[in-house]
């Protein structure tokens, strides 16, 4: 029973590709010509029996048909099977060189065409995916190995006399719970997925090494595959609990005019394993890491299947997995993906769900493009002919020379003297002297960079009149420039003058003496005189009792002339109370009465004694005895000294004036 006819592959290929071309075209080519389309490639790698299981008598469940086909029992019926068709099969007999060679070594030459590639190992926990990419120092994988033939390619594509100059860096991370923690530099933390305006996948903040041989590629990579984390289960002793990418970018660099920029990125992912926790027996830790990488499973198998459906949205952003794979399932990366699969019965249901996944991804149509740019702020190295170090009157009589031998069939070679041989530091004296000494510098850099022998007029005649026009409208905006410079200085000297003889007219005004202006003085207020009622019927039945008044005091002001020459004192009024000693003596006496003999309702009768405070009073003269002098107040609590000065003040004019004006 083959799974699914070739025109229901191709018919899904075709959608796919429809879908996947609309989508590559807005956000990598733009408007111009769409990429041609190139496949997911899927391989599928049968692991052999591992010792310690039960039985190796066991029958597989999986056999191989050919290179390409393998058929696995059918669940539902075991007297029938199920075909699988693939890109490359690998039995169990295979070795790493074989898969490498067959699948993943042909993608390499991209990266030298400026083109992403991705190589995905996905399957069951158990299955072998991190043999299949890392391996061991006997049997190396494909990261070893891709990593000697790239950096062997970039030598040989980079060496001198060759058009490009190639760099190769690296970088490695895993992707642990839904966080991107960077491998060589695991104090980082966690670290954001980004997307620059071209849509190009990038993590800011994560570290790049440059390697230039297998030897530094082995010194950064060995210490930070350790920091990977791993655990043990019931199927795997070191089992990964995470997902781990390896990052190489390879930079290409033109040597030669228009001096082009090409990245290609190679993708090394060894995905965690989909684990049944039934059979894995995690629990904490454990049960929570495997639910984090079942998530970005299941969130990876939605990606495929809405690229395959040719949905509108596709939910890269519903995993960190699948963000960082948005180039390599339904982007613009040559990607091969390498099922790993198991033999055992046990491992029935995992490779049933491994080979559908494996199918379903066949059918991803990606659009791999070239990532070309040029690089406008660097200039070819310019050199000048003899004619555009000469002044504005000789670079006519050049051009009238030209054309003259343009003109003429035959061209005349008159001979010339040693002294009028042309030569770059000559005839310069007309130049402006920043133009000179431009023009010297850009001579001392061409003669550090090796063409100091070579000669100064291969430069086109079209190139020539191009920049010797541009030079003399350079020259031109520089002087209208200066003439514009030289008014607004004149302006602004001519204001600064008229500004300080307006300054020293307003100066001179200002200091004439006035000899006719007199200063006059204030006449001080009259005195108010504030008496209590009954206070003046008693002064007014004995008139040689004393009035008290409210008296000014006095503060004194200097005032300055205007002439500065003579200054005059003047009494600033100000009222103060001052009160007699017979009535502040009178007064204590009655407050004192008061509140020895008063009750709480008297005391009430004084300012600034509310209900609380005429209680607190009553309380201290039963428990202490009579207040001896007025001033005991201040033992009483809620009265306090700063407050005694207040109250003897309020309450000696109330009783004087025999007012009452209530409590605080």
């Amino acid at each position: 029973m083959v799974a699914g006819s070739s025109s229901l592959l191709r018919r899904r290929e075709m959608a796919a590709a429809t879908s996947g071309a609309g989508r590559c075209r807005l956000s990598k080519m733009g408007s111009g010509r769409r990429p041609p389309p190139a496949r997911v490639r899927v391989a599928v790698r049968l692991r052999p029996f591992v010792d310690g299981t039960s039985g190796t008598s066991e029958s597989p469940c999986v056999r191989g048909i050919d290179s390409c086909s393998l058929e696995i029992a059918n669940w539902r019926n075991y007297q029938e099977t199920l075909k699988y068709q693939f890109d490359a099969f690998y039995g169990e007999k295979s070795s790493q060189q074989d898969i490498y060679a067959g699948s993943v070594q042909p993608i390499l030459r991209h990266l030298l065409e400026g083109q992403n590639a991705s190589v995905l190992a996905y399957g069951p926990t158990g299955a072998g995916k991190t043999h299949t990419m890392l391996g061991s120092p006997e049997l190396p994988g494909v990261i070893p190995r891709a990593l000697v033939d790239l950096l062997q390619m970039t030598r040989e594509e980079g060496a001198e006399g060759r058009p490009w100059a190639l760099s190769v860096t690296m970088s490695y991370l895993e992707i642990y719970q839904e966080k991107v923690l960077d491998l060589l530099d695991p104090a980082s933390g966690d670290l954001v997925i980004r997307e620059d305006c071209r849509g190009n996948i990038l993590i800011p903040g994560l570290t790049q090494k440059p390697i230039t041989s297998f030897a530094d590629f082995e010194r950064h990579f060995l210490p930070a595959s350790r920091n990977r984390t791993v655990g043990a289960t019931r199927l795997n002793q070191r089992s990964s609990r995470s997902h781990a990418v390896l990052l190489v970018k390879v930079d290409q660099r033109e040597r030669l005019a228009p001096f082009r920029q090409r990245e290609g990125k190679l993708y090394l992912i060894d995905l965690a394993g989909s684990e049944d926790n039934r059979r894995t027996g995690n629990q904490g830790l454990r049960l929570k890491e495997s639910g984090a990488i079942n998530t970005s499973l299941f969130v990876l198998g939605k990606v495929v299947d809405a690229l395959n459906q040719g949905l509108p949205r596709v939910p890269y952003r519903d995993s960190k997995l699948t963000r960082l794979l948005q180039d390599s399932l339904g982007g613009s990366a040559h990607s091969i993906l390498i099922a790993n699969i198991a033999p055992e019965r046990r491992f029935y249901l995992d490779t049933v769900s491994a080979l559908n996944f494996a199918a379903r991804s066949k059918e991803v149509i990606n659009r791999p493009f070239t990532n070309e740019s040029l690089q406008l702020h660097v200039l070819a190295p310019v050199k000048l002919s003899q004619k555009e170090l000469l002044g504005p009157s000789e670079v006519k009589q050049a051009q009238g020379s030209e054309e003259e031998e343009i003109r003429s069939p035959e061209p005349t070679v008159a001979p010339v003297s040693a002294s009028q041989k042309l030569s770059p530091l000559q005839k310069l004296s007309s130049m402006d002297p920043a133009m000179l000494e431009r023009l010297l510098s850009l001579d001392r850099l061409l003669g550090s960079h090796g063409t100091q022998g070579t000669p100064l007029l291969n430069t086109p005649k079209r190139e020539r009149m191009v920049l010797i026009k541009t030079v003399e409208e350079k020259d031109l905006e520089i002087e209208r420039l200066k003439m514009k410079q030289k008014e607004l200085e004149a302006k602004v000297l001519a204001q600064e003058a008229s500004d300080a003889k307006e300054k020293e007219n307003c100066s001179l005004t200002m200091l004439r003496p006035l000899p006719r202006r007199t200063v006059t003085t204030a006449k001080p207020l009259k005195k108010a005189v504030v008496m209590p009622l009954q206070l003046i019927q008693e002064q007014a039945a004995s008139p040689s009792a004393e009035i008290h008044i409210l008296k000014k005091k006095g503060q004194k002001r200097k005032l300055e002339s205007l002439d500065a020459s003579e200054t005059q004192e003047k009494a600033e009024d100000c009222w103060e109370l001052q009160i007699s000693p017979e009535l502040l003596a009178h007064g204590r006496q009655k407050i004192l009465d008061l509140l020895n003999e008063g009750s709480a309702r008297d005391l009430r009768s004084l300012q600034r004694i509310g209900q609380k405070k005429a209680q607190l009073i009553v309380g201290w003269r039963e428990l202490h005895g009579p207040f001896t002098q007025v001033e005991d107040l201040e033992r009483v609590e809620g009265i306090s000294g700063k407050q005694m000065e207040s109250f003897l003040k309020a309450n000696i004019l109330g009783l004087a004036a025999g007012q009452r004006c209530g409590p605080s």
